[in-house]
């Protein structure tokens, strides 16, 4: 099968190929994170979670549209393990903020070789998603913090996802969804 369209792979679309892969699989992680919660009757945390899940589907479909629309083959993979079982509640939240700045490096790493190829387009690509990792790692580091001083009071937790909680609609800078974002 061919490796690529036109262009030989450069270690950048080698990054970007791994990228679709982890955006997958942090969308899985969040499905079995939401479903934990839902099975514990709270609504706003699997909520939360599932929106992330989606959030992460549609990064990796951008990821894949990029290098659709810049004539590079894409393979769609596997995801990895996905951890189910957890002790309590901190455990999933700490999880989200690890995958997260897990993410962040990688994202770092793609920005990277990027500029070293002199890949102008790309490294104009991947600035949405550094500055969208800033946002998702605020987020899940204000969700631990949450925890933290709801002493584990999950009701709590509750009630700030409920007030805070708003419809933030499309990200108009977003770059484009294979298949349209959801």
């Amino acid at each position: 099968m061919p490796t690529s369209k036109q262009h030989p792979r450069s270690k950048f679309y080698e990054l970007l190929q791994q990228q679709v892969r982890n955006e997958f699989n942090a969308s899985q992680q969040y499905i079995a994170l939401a479903v934990w919660f839902d099975n514990d009757d709270l609504p706003q945390l699997a909520k939360y979670f599932y929106a992330q899940a989606v959030e992460e589907r549609n990064h990796a479909l951008a990821l894949a549209q990029y290098m659709m629309d810049t004539d590079h083959h894409v393979d769609i993979p596997g995801t990895g393990d996905v951890r189910n079982d957890f002790a309590n509640a901190r455990e999933l939240i700490e999880l989200a903020l690890e995958q997260e700045k897990e993410v962040s490096a990688d994202i770092r790493a793609l920005a990277k070789a990027a500029r070293d190829e002199d890949d102008y387009t790309g490294e104009q690509f991947i600035q949405w998603f550094l500055k969208e990792q800033v946002e998702e790692i605020s987020k899940m580091s204000t969700l631990l913090n949450v925890y933290d001083r709801a002493k584990g009071n999950l009701f709590e937790v509750e009630k700030f996802l409920h007030r805070e909680s708003t419809d933030d609609g499309d990200d108009a800078g977003m770059p484009p969804v294979a298949g349209g974002a959801l």
